[in-house]
């Protein structure tokens, strides 16, 4: 069983989320405001969030920076469709996906268990060990972890199912439509380039040393990206 926290200030809206995520393999949980919000994830084992940004007493953003000091469980917000420049503050500070008002419930439906099925993985092994090494980067798949030079850095299921699909594919240029498709797992819907482009910035602050002169994690423009460096063993 998953436990999803619903969190909106509109309780019609958690009412229709929860009709949408009626399945007996979920276990949802309400919140009305970002501080309730972090009153649940204290006291229960969250696996997923939806959370709204507009909210009383503490709002979706702050309470995303909070979450994300100690956790990396996936965030997808709830937005309307004039806040897009709110949709790309959400995944600066920790979004890994968001959901537009009035929502598809197949599209709700689709986008937990995509994100649900990330994160569940993130922490079970491949049937066979994996490491990938480039430079100082090294990923280990069947740990899930990524270690740069000898220091362990913290990544979240998408951050990580991005740096691997590059890493696994040395040189090779992928677009940010090839990403998303590889990644999220549907297809993309044409706001893909904006949403990969945070997850790889996100990603560059991590692991470059400047990441305004990224030495492995590169952009070709007009095209996408790729991982660049020496292969080691």
């Amino acid at each position: 069983m998953y436990s999803i926290l619903i969190c909106d200030d509109d309780r019609d809206i958690v009412n229709a989320l929860k009709i949408y995520l009626s399945d007996p393999q979920y276990k949802l949980y309400e919140a009305y405001n970002g501080e309730e919000a972090l009153q649940v994830m204290s006291e229960n084992e969250i696996q997923l969030i939806l959370m709204d940004i507009m909210m009383p007493k503490m709002d979706g953003m702050e309470a995303m920076v909070k979450i994300r000091e100690s956790s990396n469980v996936p965030i997808i917000l709830l937005t309307a469709k004039s806040e897009d420049n709110d949709k790309i503050l959400g995944l600066n500070v920790g979004a890994d996906d968001y959901i537009t008002k009035p929502f598809n419930p197949i599209e709700v439906n689709a986008r937990v268990r995509s994100q649900l099925r990330r994160y569940m993985q993130l922490g079970s092994a491949p049937m066979t060990p994996e490491k990938i090494f480039i430079d100082g980067i090294e990923l280990d798949n069947e740990a899930k972890t990524v270690i740069l030079d000898g220091v362990l850095i913290s990544l979240t299921p998408t951050e990580f199912d991005i740096l691997k699909l590059l890493m696994m594919h040395e040189g090779k240029v992928f677009s940010p439509k090839e990403i998303y498709m590889n990644v999220w797992k549907e297809e993309a819907v044409g706001n893909e380039s904006t949403t990969v482009a945070v997850h790889i910035r996100h990603l560059r602050e991590k692991l470059e040393i400047d990441p305004n002169e990224p030495r492995n994690l590169k952009v070709v423009w007009g095209q996408g990206y790729k991982m660049e460096g020496r292969h080691e063993k």
